[in-house]
């Protein structure tokens, strides 16, 4: 059987968020044992792609939520640009006009943060709000596991086999789509649907697409014609 795949999960918990919430994309950040955040799941390449952003420029709403431990949200990143402007400009440029961002809290210790990003500007409704906080807290229990709540090591270790699954599986698509010459997000899904299908874990499918080239053949089979 199988074990609990952290990465698989975020990212299920990623594109519930936009199903559940009027949001049109998020996505997640994990911190290392250093406090270092690093990308781990994200709805849509144009998240992903301003998640980084915002990760390389130090600059974003996920950046204050995570070291302020408090929900960070802007109803209108056009009419607040002087709050983060290089990332103002990269959110227009990728098609969001606003964003909130949840801290992952267990206890006193803020494991990371979450991202919903809107097209449209304004604020979410207190209930939404609600839920989404909610969502936040799901990651985080996610994240921890049973196991986890009793011992801070093993906090740790999950974190960082997390990011460090993400680093391979980054590595993997990119692979994959480059040698089917497909997008990336499709890469992505095919590898993911592989992992299920044979009751595997994602980063091991990753990994296996890394090393062997009968698996990158036999998932670029799998592709819909």
């Amino acid at each position: 059987m199988v074990g609990f795949d952290v990465i698989d999960f975020l990212q299920t918990l990623a594109e519930r968020c936009v199903d559940l919430l009027d949001v049109d994309a998020a996505g997640i950040l994990l911190a290392d044992p250093r406090g270092s955040l690093t990308l781990v799941a994200a709805s849509t390449e144009q998240a992903r792609l301003l998640e980084l952003f915002q990760l390389q420029d130090e600059e974003g709403p996920c950046l204050d939520c995570y070291h302020s431990g408090q929900r960070v949200t802007c109803s209108d990143l056009a009419a607040y640009p002087q709050q983060w402007p290089r990332f103002a400009t990269a959110a227009h440029q990728m098609g969001f006009a606003a964003v909130q961002a949840f801290p992952l809290r267990l206890r006193d210790q803020v494991l990371g943060a979450m991202n919903l990003f809107s097209a449209t500007t304004g604020l979410p409704s207190p209930q939404a709000t609600s839920v989404a906080q909610a969502l936040a807290d799901v990651a985080t229990i996610g994240i921890t596991h049973e196991r986890t709540l009793r011992q801070h090591q093993l906090v740790t270790e999950q974190l960082q086999h997390a990011l460090n699954s993400r680093i391979v599986i980054e590595q993997a698509k990119g692979m994959l789509a480059e040698r089917g010459q497909i997008p990336i997000v499709e890469a992505f899904a095919l590898m993911r649907a592989y992992a299920r299908n044979h009751n595997r874990q994602l980063s091991a499918v990753a990994r296996q697409v890394i090393d062997q080239d009968a698996v990158v053949a036999e998932l670029l089979n799998s592709a819909p014609s």
